[in-house]
């Protein structure tokens, strides 16, 4: 995650850099932004994510485990 926050405050900065340059109002200037924007959506959708519990890495391990059977009705 330290990651992706990381690459936020490099897209911010070089946002605010190209909209200086260009202007508030140029294509430059939006498309910096969407790009800021595409990584927050990504930052996100990452803390969603739950981690698995160590059940869940156990049958992801051991799938034929009895316990980790699944029946179908």
């Amino acid at each position: 995650m330290n990651n992706i926050n990381e690459l936020i405050e490099k897209e911010l900065e070089e946002a605010r850099a190209v909209c200086d340059v260009s202007g508030a109002t140029s294509k430059e200037c939006a498309a910096a932004w969407d790009a800021v924007e595409e990584l927050q959506a990504e930052a996100s959708h990452q803390k969603q994510e739950k981690p698995k519990t160590s059940f869940q890495v156990y049958c992801d391990d051991n799938p034929d485990a009895a316990e980790c059977r699944l029946y179908e009705d």
